[in-house]
């Protein structure tokens, strides 16, 4: 592994300079890192684990405390592999397992040239970069860890004196707020946490695939047979892991719900002449579990030559053991497979090998009563966001909808709780754009979907031919709010974009007509850019206003706020509608010492918020605002009243005419 040659060099450093290091530390102050401090609330969250049992039973020491000449890696690459403590978070150690496969990755996450132990710069602080939600992003820790009898409680490598591991782990449980949150996890969302790859999971229980196609050409083949149908080249590239729900009869030590990391695939000739594949396993918790025909000791090795046994066993390190494909699909519940991830940034296709060099992504969010509509079985599908690909020639290409992921509210005691998933889908619709009619296209069945799933990541993986797509990501509960990341990487070019949609057709009775009124302007840095109403700047934001003539009852006023800016730049928006005082003017009023009659709140990071409500005859002021201060950005704010037909001939106020906030007066 070539990132070896570099520890090698790291370790030499380090153990040069450990005997001046004492000194040196006298001169420089150690870091504390005030955000993840060495104290009980950073192990701790809840208390519902095993770990409670170590309540003031942990202390802090730093490396240079636990050992003589610490190390980033060991000397010895099978000694770099993580070892499970007692933390529940086998889950997180199979995706450290797939950083020692890829130099780039290690790199990417920790990156190199940080000071070590026995560095004049050495002051006790390292720096991890994890992919969160598109980008990634860094966090500092201090080199503090927990222990209990001055041995490490929670992982480590097999090299005692080797810390990556640990000083990895640190700043994965500061990202989620405690070592006890990393209780229990899902493999694939620790695979994506340190790559930026795209992870899919697989039942080797007979399930079918959750991907549904309407068109039989364009679906892969179902579980099962996947995992066979994968060259050894492929295998041997993808970070794969695979775990049991249950007590097995071959591992029964293993009780339920524990992962593991596939470490090797090799196909060997028996005596016989019988083709038989083996895989690598590799146990976290150090200790080789397996009793079948191929443990150390099993009959198996007795039906390959003397030579291929030796070769095979000497490369099987503590916590390894060997089975052969019908045992690990008998064994195993599921496995966990990300796609290989090049030097460039460009996933590999699983299935077809090749290199997906075509990539987008769009955040988007559900809000409730906005853009929160549910599966298809709700009539307010048609609300949810919804996103045009373009496809300029046939080819492979990889959807992939990753929900952000809301924390629970609070339980008794206000202790936080771990990430509230929603059951999210992703359904794609083949249209003709030229003749493109939304109703009519989402009542037929999508080309191809993911059933909603309480997954952090649904993904599909499909071929298609050129032309436009509709793609619409939903939640199953109508209302449920959220939001999440669109992925699209594929062979062939493709384009994504957020598609425009205009408010839902409303229902007219005989006596009134809508009409329609937009308002163009912009929140200017220094005048008009007065933020939220948390701030006492809310009153500069530009003022529309608005009046109300008819009421018959029902809603009767619809406003949508539009921000004219990129996906990737938008800003949080929102808007309130005061009533203005009777016999009172619109430019005296005072938004901080009033309270709004409608609100739409909390703000967004929405290309566009809206508001369908109720108003009482009257004058009114629309207050567009971002939830920050000073923010510039253009905007259009597009108003829906109802009035009455016999009225239209009268009606003077606002009109029928487009206006421009820049020719109305901005009222204070």
């Amino acid at each position: 592994m070539h990132f070896f040659a570099l520890s090698t060099q790291l370790t030499r450093r380090s153990e040069a300079g450990l005997v001046a290091m004492a000194t040196e530390t006298e001169h420089h102050a150690m870091f504390l890192d005030p955000d993840f401090p060495a104290v009980d609330s950073s192990v701790f969250c809840d208390y519902t684990t095993p770990l409670s049992k170590l309540l003031a039973d942990v202390t802090w020491l730093r490396p240079q405390d636990i050992c003589k000449q610490p190390q980033l890696f060991p000397d010895d690459p099978v000694k770099a592999h993580p070892k499970q403590g007692i933390l529940g978070d086998c889950w997180l150690l199979c995706a450290c397992s797939m950083l020692l496969k890829n130099q780039h990755l290690l790199n990417k996450v920790f990156p190199p040239e940080q000071p070590l132990w026995g560095d004049c710069a050495y002051h006790g602080e390292f720096r991890f970069r994890f992919w969160r939600n598109g980008h990634w992003i860094e966090v500092r820790v201090d080199d503090r860890l927990p222990c209990i009898n001055d041995t490490l409680c929670f992982s480590r490598c097999q090299s005692p004196r080797a810390f990556w591991v640990a000083l990895l782990e640190k700043a994965y449980a500061k990202l989620h707020g405690s070592y006890e949150r990393l209780w229990a996890g899902q493999v694939c969302e620790a695979m994506v946490d340190m790559s930026g790859t795209i992870v899919v999971r697989w039942s080797l229980k007979g399930a079918e695939s959750s991907q549904q196609s309407s068109d039989t050409q364009t679906q892969h083949t179902s579980n099962g047979t996947i995992l066979s149908q994968l060259s050894l080249e492929l295998k041997e590239r993808c970070a794969i892991s695979c775990c049991v729900h249950s007590a097995s009869m071959g591992v029964p030590e293993l009780g339920q719900f524990h992962a593991m990391s596939v470490v090797e695939w090799t196909n060997v000739v028996t005596t016989t002449g019988d083709q038989v594949e083996l895989i690598r396993i590799r146990n976290p918790w150090g200790r080789r579990s397996w009793v079948g025909v191929w443990r150390e000791s099993g009959s198996g090795w007795a039906s390959l030559e003397a030579s291929c046994t030796q070769a095979l066993l000497r490369r099987t390190a503590e916590g390894e053991f060997w089975m052969d494909v019908k045992e690990f699909q008998q064994e195993f519940d599921e496995i966990t497979v990300g796609y290989p991830i090049s030097v460039a940034g460009h996933l590999q296709s699983i299935y077809t090998g090749s290199f997906l060099t075509h990539s987008h992504q769009i955040k988007g969010r559900w809000v409730k009563g906005h853009s929160a509509g549910g599966c298809r079985n709700n009539s307010t599908f048609i609300s949810n966001p919804k996103f045009w690909l373009k496809v300029c020639e046939r080819g492979e290409v990889l959807l992939s909808l990753l929900q952000y992921g809301l924390p629970e509210p609070p339980a008794e005691g206000g202790t936080r709780q771990h990430p509230h998933l929603q059951a999210i889908a992703l359904h794609v619709w083949k249209v003709e754009k030229k003749h493109f009619n939304l109703v009519r296209t989402l009542n037929k069945p999508p080309l191809v979907s993911h059933t909603h799933a309480y997954d952090r990541e649904v993904v599909v993986d499909t071929h298609l031919n050129p032309g436009f797509f509709l793609l619409v990501p939903s939640t199953f509960l109508q209302g449920a709010e959220g939001r999440f990341l669109l992925r699209v990487h594929s062979s062939c070019s493709t384009s994504l974009s957020v598609m425009k949609s205009t408010p839902p057709p409303l229902q007219h009775c005989s006596e009134g007509e809508w009409e329609t009124i937009s308002c163009h302007g912009s929140w200017s840095v220094g005048s008009t850019a007065g933020g939220s109403r948390n701030f006492a700047t809310h009153g500069h934001n530009p003022c529309i206003p608005l009046t109300v003539t008819y009421d018959p009852g029902g809603n009767n006023v619809r406003v949508t706020l539009r921000q004219n800016r990129p996906e990737n730049a938008l800003h949080a928006i929102g808007f309130h509608i005061y009533k203005v005082p009777a016999g009172g003017s619109g430019s005296l009023l005072t938004p901080g010492s009033m309270c709004p009659v409608v609100s739409c709140v909390p703000h967004a990071h929405s290309q566009e918020v809206s508001v369908f409500c109720h108003l009482k005859p009257g004058e009114y002021v629309v207050i567009p605002s971002t939830y920050q201060p000073e923010l510039s950005a253009h905007f259009t704010l597009t108003l829906l009243r109802r009035i009455h037909r016999k009225a239209m001939q009268s009606e003077e106020l606002l009109g029928h005419a487009v206006q421009e906030v820049s020719c109305i007066s901005v009222m204070r």
